[in-house]
């Protein structure tokens, strides 16, 4: 499939997109040894997640948390809604209970971008994401404890610190090719602690 068209925003291509198309697509084939293009993974939808377990008591977390979503995601959230009651958490069928956003194209890259060069690393004491957050089905979850690593978020006006979860969803096949296409990317993973020490000891 051709990743330009759909990448395309107004005449515009992500620096992200441009950075798949011309430099991931080809390392992708070398390194795995791919033979036919429709084979080679990417990124096909991001989604990200916000949890606001006491909306029904108070609908300002629900509209903070909805404020803050539209700023990271560049796009209107929609409200998520619990599919059936459990009386010891007083939820009810169809109460809100946060808001979740889904990203293609060219909004998709942009935020991909930015999760890797700019937000994570600005995490406290970072040390890498986790290599074992694969579903084995080519995506890839990771959870953000404090949404002001994203610069879109002023900590001055933001009403409380909350947390997210970010899917990025693959054409993958497998771990190991879901994992060589965000590395290409310059996914931050952890490294082990045994090649840690091998590196040191270098």
């Amino acid at each position: 499939m051709a990743v330009g068209a759909e990448a395309k925003m107004d005449g515009y291509t992500p620096r992200f997109a441009e950075l798949y198309t011309q430099t991931i697509r080809p390392q992708l084939v070398k390194e795995m040894g791919y033979t036919n293009p429709m084979m080679i993974p990417r990124v096909t939808k991001i989604v990200l997640n916000m949890g606001v377990g006491k909306a029904s008591e108070d609908k300002k977390l629900l509209e903070g948390a909805v404020a803050d979503m539209r700023l990271i995601a560049g796009q209107q959230p929609v409200t998520t809604k619990a599919r059936k009651s459990i009386s010891n958490f007083k939820l009810r069928e169809g109460m809100a209970i946060g808001c979740k956003v889904t990203l293609r194209g060219p909004r998709m890259y942009e935020f991909l971008d930015r999760l890797i060069t700019v937000a994570l690393p600005r995490v406290r004491d970072f040390e890498g994401v986790s290599t074992r957050a694969f579903d084995g089905r080519g995506n890839y979850a990771l959870g953000i404890k404090e949404q002001i690593i994203f610069q879109e978020i002023d900590f001055d006006k933001t009403d409380r610190i909350r947390g997210m979860d970010v899917i990025i969803c693959t054409t993958a096949k497998s771990d190991d090719e879901a994992r060589a296409l965000l590395a290409a990317f310059g996914m931050p993973f952890r490294r082990s602690r045994a090649v840690a020490t091998q590196g040191k000891g270098a």
